[in-house]
């Protein structure tokens, strides 16, 4: 999915995430890691949130995404912050780099966007072509209870002086499926300007990401639920999901 105009107003709508938890669960994954972890990939990494944050923290950070839109925003932000994180514009699964990497991150429903099994497979295929062997792949997904429970034919929204929305998320055909249907009202000096997004998105189970993590050669170390440093997960109660994932330091261990 290729944020448009919402790449403008996506930060201001997002300030109540919390970012600083993804990076500090990424750390301690990355604690228990084969290798040393200097050099880390920022899949779907939108306007740089959780890139900077990580790039704060003394990794080498590159930033992938496939919205020209929120790359644009991440580059002015670590331009400020006088950063040296690498950029590029690139679909998830299709990476067109020779680049190694220590790790793999890729979060904040990025994975969710993936709505047809094969991209997934895609994704944990391009994944594991980017690590170097010890490498970490982390990511997160909605849970199957938050995807059907808390989002399935439900209406948001929200008013503020700058920034008014109304967003509504329509159960889909498929199992785990939802369009998000949004319209954006976003003050231009005396007057508010309209603009229409619509997101698909999907998540599946448990059992068929992991699955497709170890088709892809990956070992999977462990499975959390809402950002908890324990082990487990319950479908109906966490509405994240994160996965814990290494490539194999030698072929015979896949």
């Amino acid at each position: 999915m290729s944020y448009g105009r919402f790449a403008q107003v996506y930060d201001e709508l997002m300030s109540d995430v919390p970012y600083d938890q993804w990076v500090s669960f990424t750390k301690n994954r990355l604690r228990e890691s084969s290798i040393a972890v200097k050099n880390i990939a920022d899949l779907g990494a939108g306007t740089g949130e959780i890139t900077l944050r990580l790039d704060e923290e003394g990794f080498n950070m590159t930033g992938i995404d496939v919205s020209e839109e929120m790359l644009t925003i991440a580059h002015q932000k670590s331009l400020q912050s006088q950063s040296t994180i690498q950029w590029l514009q690139m679909d998830i699964t299709n990476l067109n780099t020779s680049a190694t990497y220590d790790a793999v991150v890729c979060f904040c429903d990025v994975v969710n966007y993936l709505t047809d099994i094969h991209q997934v497979e895609a994704f944990m295929n391009n994944a594991y072509q980017l690590l170097a062997p010890g490498g970490k792949l982390i990511f997160d997904v909605h849970s199957t209870g938050y995807v059907q429970d808390f989002l399935a034919n439900q209406t948001f929204g929200a008013v503020t002086d700058d920034i008014s929305y109304i967003w509504f998320c329509e159960e889909g055909l498929t199992p785990y499926t939802v369009s998000h249907d949004l319209t954006f009202f976003v003050r231009e000096g005396n007057k508010y300007e309209r603009f229409d997004e619509v997101h698909h998105q999907r998540t599946f189970s448990v059992e068929t990401y992991v699955e497709s993590v170890q088709e892809a050669g990956f070992q999977l170390c462990s499975v959390h639920g809402d950002f908890s440093d324990e082990e487990g997960f319950d479908e109906k109660e966490h509405d994240r999901i994160f996965f814990v994932c290494e490539k194999p330091l030698n072929k015979e261990e896949a």
